[in-house]
């Protein structure tokens, strides 16, 4: 039966947003029967993989006290990702400022810098990146810091960087070394409007996460640009980290997504551990309750074919509009999620 033409993809002067860069999240995952070093090279291979493939940037996020997740210390994951690439740019997504000393933060990665210039990304947010108890070590017993805590560590970190503290400053006297004069793209990171005006009102990019705070999405891209005054940029810039999950069939890619929802799931009651396996995860499926529990997240996370992946970019694309997506998908193999970061690439190139 005739079934006619096949459907047209807009290109790039028909799209109703404008072409995104394309960037990866990794959170360093760490499988059950496989050791730290097993993650972290897995981490290093799946950057090289996104460079091959043309990818912007690759972070990496700070989370303590997670068994299955290894990427406690983005500073020195950056570091190991750089040298063992050429090209694509390596940062944090992010560093928690809350639980170092900005001077601590504007060595480490003014020594990156040094090492690896114009390739390195310094993506800052103010959640601790764990449990409140966790928080307390990290931070040599202090409890709590108030709202205002946050902005006034920014500025000092600015100034390390810049070396512009006030001359009746007590900081004045202190030389970040490296630091003074390294030039890491600096982001601000948040899941709510706190951070979207904050980087808004400091002219800074703003990368929103919305692979686990989807329903603040809109409002917090409408703060920041609304909120917008020229700084850093002239112009805002916004990120949106999604996860994606994409495999040959839809099918199979709802199997992969597996793992990533036990994950979250047990992350989300307060039992996290290490990464089930493919195997693991179909043998104990979640119960109907618990995918009820965790949908406010994994309602957003886009799962399935190419064609699929393309079809629901699209529809995100046409609503928030932001300049990047970054795309996080936490898979068990390094087989998988090469060969998903390929299907994500090639979707996203159909739409262009």
């Amino acid at each position: 039966m005739f079934s006619g033409p096949p459907p047209v993809v807009p290109s790039v002067t028909e799209a109703p947003f404008p072409r995104p860069r394309l960037s990866l999240l990794d959170l360093a995952p760490v499988v059950d029967g496989a050791s730290f070093g097993d993650a972290l090279r897995d981490t290093v291979a799946t950057a090289q993989a996104a460079e091959r493939l043309g990818y912007e940037r690759v972070w990496v996020a700070e989370h303590h006290s997670m068994p299955g997740i290894a990427s406690s210390s983005p500073a020195v994951l950056i570091g190991q990702i750089a040298a063992a690439t050429e090209t694509i740019r390596v940062g944090s997504g992010g560093v928690m400022l809350p639980n170092h000393q900005p001077l601590v933060v504007a060595e480490q990665f003014g020594t990156l810098d040094a090492l690896y210039p114009d390739r390195i990304d310094l993506g800052i947010g103010r959640a601790p990146g764990t449990d409140q108890l966790t928080a307390h070590a990290l931070r040599g017993g202090r409890v709590s810091e108030s709202v205002d805590d946050f902005p006034q560590a920014l500025a000092h970190l600015r100034a390390f960087l810049r070396d512009d503290f006030p001359a009746d400053h007590p900081y004045a006297a202190i030389t970040a070394t490296p630091g003074v004069g390294a030039h890491p793209q600096m982001w601000l990171l948040g899941s709510s409007t706190f951070s979207a005006k904050l980087a808004g009102l400091l002219g800074l990019p703003f990368a929103f996460a919305r692979h686990f705070a989807p329903q603040a999405t809109l409002p917090a891209l409408a703060e920041y640009r609304e909120t917008f005054r020229p700084g850093d940029l002239d112009a805002p810039n916004a990120m949106l980290t999604i996860t994606v999950i994409a495999a040959d069939t839809d099918e199979e890619a709802q199997r992969l997504a597996g793992p990533a929802k036990a994950s979250m799931y047990r992350v989300r009651t307060g039992n996290p551990g290490r990464m089930l396996t493919y195997d693991q995860a179909a043998a104990q499926p979640l119960t109907p309750e618990q995918e009820h529990a965790i949908a406010p997240t994994t309602s957003a996370w886009i799962v399935g074919s190419q064609e699929t992946v393309r079809d629901e970019l699209r529809e995100l694309l046409v609503r928030t509009q932001p300049q990047e997506l970054m795309v996080s998908g936490m898979l068990p193999g390094l087989a998988e999620r090469t060969r998903s970061l390929e299907l994500i690439k090639d979707a996203v190139d159909e739409l262009f």
